[in-house]
């Protein structure tokens, strides 16, 4: 699959993600993802809940996008992976975000969930520095990517946070229906980090933000602590000290979970959550971001209420090759 330039044509048998299901979105079907061809979004507003070199002090300039190739049961952004919230924008109004975010005082630019649009993303990215936007911009992403998805979006995208879920392919397939997903989640890993060592390795503003690298983060799940474990184990294997860690001890049981009962129906005892910490310290990481007691909590979830997301349309006449022209 040739993906210079990402061209929309990609959309006619759109096999972006891992799921590789061949939808016409260019003919209105839905891929897995539940995406069309119609670049949605729900929310373009700063942020203040991500690590600190994403968020410091000012705020981190966040754009939520509709749509996820995973079915996760613990999903807390539901509404927007799975229920299709969002508003149809596009190309010029991403972004014009983007630059409204910046003079917000936004310290980066944080696509989030993006990449099952990532033709118009890219599109929207170089349409925004043309017009003089600045910052650094973060790929916020589950994981669950091909290679060659990351490899094409590397011009544009100078921070990867991404998730590192799972380990055992059993426990993905039974919590997001994707069995594949830890052999994927390595590929993808990878991928990112041989894009960030091209650029020249790991960056950090005066200031602490992040300009470049890669932060790869896990959300210790109650119950499930031995994975957790092997999941650090691979990160460790693959990435050592070139990436910082973040161990999340955020999960809170949304309504399914707390209906259907057991393990996922509780927070994470304090004892689960260091017994991953001291796996993480024993291992020899260096650079980890951790969360103290008190995290479990819905607030962690912004309101997908289009806030930002209508406004004017940034144009252009530039021509960027098969990526197509900005309308």
């Amino acid at each position: 699959m040739d993906l210079t330039g990402l061209p929309l044509a990609l959309y006619g048998h759109c096999e972006l993600c891992p799921r590789h299901c061949g939808a016409n979105r260019l003919a209105g079907e839905v891929g897995a993802c539940g995406a069309g061809a119609g670049l949605r979004a729900a929310r373009s507003a700063l942020h203040f809940w991500e690590e600190p070199p994403i968020s410091g002090e000012a705020g981190s300039g966040a754009i939520f996008f509709t749509g996820c190739p995973l079915r996760c049961v613990f999903c807390q952004n539901h509404d927007i992976s799975q229920g299709g919230s969002g508003r149809d924008v596009p190309v010029g109004r991403v972004a014009q975000m983007m630059l409204e975010l910046e003079a917000q005082g936004a310290i980066n630019i944080n696509l989030v969930t993006p990449l099952h649009f990532a033709p118009q993303v890219r599109q929207a990215v170089l349409l925004s520095r043309e017009a003089g936007m600045t910052l650094p911009v973060v790929c916020n992403t589950s994981g669950y990517e091909t290679p060659e998805v990351v490899r094409a979006m590397g011009d544009v995208v100078d921070v990867w946070l991404t998730d590192f879920k799972f380990s055992s392919g059993d426990l993905a397939c039974r919590l997001m229906q994707a069995r594949d997903y830890p052999e994927v989640a390595e590929d993808a890993l990878v991928e990112m980090l041989s894009s960030v060592r091209e650029g020249g390795g790991r960056l950090l503003g005066a200031d602490g933000r992040m300009l470049r690298g890669v932060i790869v983060r896990h959300l210790v799940m109650p119950g499930h602590v031995d994975d957790s474990l092997r999941v650090l184990d691979r990160v460790w294997a693959l990435c050592h000290n070139e990436v910082d860690i973040s161990v999340m001890n955020q999960y809170t049981p949304n309504r399914r979970c707390l209906r259907a009962g057991g393990d996922l129906a509780r927070a994470v005892t304090g004892e689960e959550y260091e017994r991953v910490l001291d796996h993480a310290d024993a291992l020899g990481f260096e650079r980890m971001w951790w969360q103290q007691g008190g995290t479990v909590s819905e607030s962690f979830v912004p309101a997908f209420d289009a806030t930002g997301v209508e406004g004017p349309v940034l144009s252009s006449t530039k021509d960027y090759g098969e990526g197509g022209r900005y309308e």
